[in-house]
């Protein structure tokens, strides 16, 4: 099949000078010579990968090409597959893994809704499955030996789900990566710098809750002890977002999703999620609703929150819905954005060392732990204040701002 292909050569090099910022940002510890990096790519961005792949060689680096399922072949998977098929781990996955430094995916679907028709206990089997080897590479990225990034690539589907045409939806990936201008890494080196003021202000005061409140919402939560405010940290292009893995036991309210989000080759719409003690005890949505009440039940963790985030706007140059969550939880527009993450919590949100965090330490200090982790964008006009420990209460963020 043959695709459209909607950044010009020019912009596909600047792309990839971004991308491998984001890589070498992302990571604690250096790279050296002959350090392992798998390149996973859909079919669409092979362009792309192609000339990812030369750079990461150059810079004497062991690459590792993997194409990612088509949407027919990720459908007979789901649609056939026996249990043991679903849980099946390929020999050499783990092996890889142990010895991996750094991975880069590159995002281009054909396809945003072909599982709809597929049992989303299905899906969330073959997730489960795989979780402890991704608990392995988060393991390996606390010890400062991998990095990871990722970014999407335009295709007719993205375009057509997000109601723009194809040469508009180029035009925003283009705008939001900053892949108009003449030097696009100084654009991300300003924003991180400039991240960076907001994250040390907010990680300067002794935070004990957060309420959110917005037309559609009104959500607590609680940071967590022993807690920093991270992002804009090359893991995501791009990416706007700084954010905290919160202790979840503390969460309650309503939380509401005005955006639209797909995940797993399903659509779904106005999602609001009511939680008691944590987690979610009621869940409403005016498209998907059996798809999102299966995808928090796909094990204990699913129902929690993980992450809470938000975007400045004057960072974000994304205005319009995209179809994609790596830009829709970037959105900057007239109001910024909140998002919450049901499922798995980031651990380098940990203020110590995060190779002393056990499993039985997260659980103690109320990182969440999940095979799922499912960003839910409430892009209104809100209001987060911070209650400090001392009692006094501030307003952090306003009008799509933070107030530092």
């Amino acid at each position: 099949m043959k695709h459209r292909q909607g950044l010009t050569t020019e912009q596909m090099e600047k792309y990839a000078d971004v991308l491998l910022w984001g890589l070498r940002t992302a990571r604690t510890l250096p790279f050296k010579s002959g350090d392992i990096v798998t390149l996973r790519f859909d079919q669409a961005a092979l362009p792309l990968a192609e000339l990812l792949y030369g750079r990461l060689v150059d810079s004497k680096l062991h690459a590792v090409p993997r194409m990612t399922l088509t949407p027919r072949m990720e459908f007979d998977f789901y649609d056939k597959a026996s249990r043991g098929q679903l849980i099946f781990q390929p020999p050499g996955d783990r092996e890889l893994i142990d010895s991996l430094n750094g991975s880069i995916y590159l995002h281009a679907p054909g396809s945003l809704t072909h599982l709809a028709s597929v049992d989303a206990k299905k899906i969330g089997a073959a997730l489960v499955a795989r979780k402890p080897l991704r608990e392995r590479l988060v393991k390996r990225e606390e010890e400062g030996l991998y990095g990871w990034t990722l970014c999407t690539y335009p295709t007719e589907e993205l375009a057509r789900q997000a109601r723009l045409s194809f040469a508009e939806y180029s035009r925003q990936i283009i705008k939001a990566c900053f892949l108009d201008h003449e030097n696009p890494l100084s654009q991300w080196t300003r924003v991180y710098k400039e991240a960076g003021a907001i994250k040390k202000w907010l990680n300067s005061l002794d935070i004990q809750s957060i309420h959110l409140e917005s037309a559609g919402a009104d959500l607590s939560i609680t940071p967590g002890k022993m807690r920093k405010w991270i992002g804009v940290s090359g893991h995501n292009i791009p990416s706007f977002e700084i954010f905290v893995s919160p202790d979840w036991r503390g969460t309650r309210g309503v939380f509401y999703a005005d955006q639209p989000s797909f995940r797993s080759g399903n659509y779904v719409k106005g999602v609001r999620l009511e939680f008691e003690k944590g987690s979610v005890v009621n869940v409403t949505a005016e498209e998907g609703e059996e798809f999102v009440k299966k995808q928090i039940t796909m094990d204990r963790g699913a129902a929690r929150v993980g992450e809470f985030s938000l975007t400045d706007r004057r960072f974000s140059r994304i205005d319009t819905f995209m179809a994609d969550t790596l830009f829709d939880e970037n959105y900057g527009g007239r109001y910024g954005n909140s998002h919450i993450a049901l499922g798995s919590s980031y651990s380098d949100t940990y203020s110590g060392d995060p190779r002393e965090l056990t499993k039985a330490r997260k659980r103690a200090l109320g990182f969440n732990d999940s095979a799922l982790h499912w960003d839910l964008v409430n892009t209104e006009d809100k209001r987060i204040t911070a209650k400090l420990t001392g009692g006094d209460s501030i307003t952090i963020y306003e009008r799509g701002i933070f107030n530092c």
